[in-house]
């Protein structure tokens, strides 16, 4: 892995019907996910479209996953140098680990986490000297931008940074809502962190990925069965947004530019 330590390398959705969620994705962004399951396990990998490589992978939730408590979800793989150690700072920061580390032959090891505020996530060292280019800032097909809405937002910023090495150098007014803050790994800017409105969604990670035509997208969520909640609407640097969920309700966002259907 020859990302710098902190930095999103894999996007993950688990969801109980992957053929509807390949349709509806395929369409929407512009992906080409796997039709069958590339092993044993129900994992398929999520291809940006656009020539770039992988961006994730979509897993099959088991009824015994289900059983569990596991739901339909959208989660990231955060990138580190010794996922142990990591583990170790996650739990001294006031985190919490979900599911122990584990090694994947050929593929790394990884380890299930949670921050403070209980939003869970991943932590992996993975197997390969190549860079993760799941995270690209104007990537076609691939996530651009990660966007923690969390309930203590001076606490998560210091858990990851403690954790991570985050830092947040920069900020844009939001009114009533506080401050929405950058979050810098080294000089990339990866997201921002805002404080959760206290209704809607629950407190998450949100991921936003880019098609070619956020107009476009947006009619496809509807027509796909999926839920526009807000949008299209342009952001500061000229993009466009929605934000929206699958048929499944999980949440997810979608960037396109901004010199279309304006």
């Amino acid at each position: 892995m020859a990302n710098p330590e902190g930095t999103p390398i894999w996007y993950e959705l688990m969801t109980a019907d992957p053929d509807a969620s390949k349709a509806f994705y395929d369409d929407v962004i512009g992906w080409t996910i796997e039709a069958q399951p590339s092993g044993e396990m129900d994992y398929r990998m999520i291809d940006s479209g656009s020539g770039g490589g992988s961006v994730g992978g979509v897993m099959r939730l088991t009824e015994a996953m289900q059983a569990g408590g596991a739901k339909p979800t959208w989660l990231f793989y955060i990138g580190v140098n010794d996922v142990d150690a990591s583990v170790e700072k996650i739990k001294a920061a006031g985190g919490s680990v979900l599911m122990p580390a584990w090694d994947i032959p050929g593929i790394g090891r990884i380890a299930m986490v949670a921050d403070p505020q209980g939003i869970p996530f991943y932590i992996m060292r993975g197997a390969s000297e190549e860079s993760s280019t799941a995270f690209d800032r104007m990537g076609m097909g691939k996530c651009n931008w990660n966007e923690l809405s969390t309930p203590d937002q001076a606490g998560a910023n210091a858990f990851y940074a403690t954790v991570f090495g985050w830092t947040y150098p920069d900020k844009m007014p939001m009114g009533a809502m506080g401050d929405y803050i950058f979050v810098h790994v080294g000089d990339q800017v990866i997201g921002a962190t805002m404080n959760h409105p206290g209704d809607g969604p629950p407190p998450a990670w949100r991921f936003y990925f880019r098609a070619p035509d956020i107009e476009q997208a947006a009619a496809k969520v509807t027509k796909n069965g999926g839920t526009v909640h807000a949008g299209p609407m342009e952001v500061p640097g000229g993009d466009r947004i929605i934000v929206a969920s699958d048929p499944h309700g999980v949440m997810f966002g979608v960037v396109g530019p901004g010199n279309q259907g304006a």
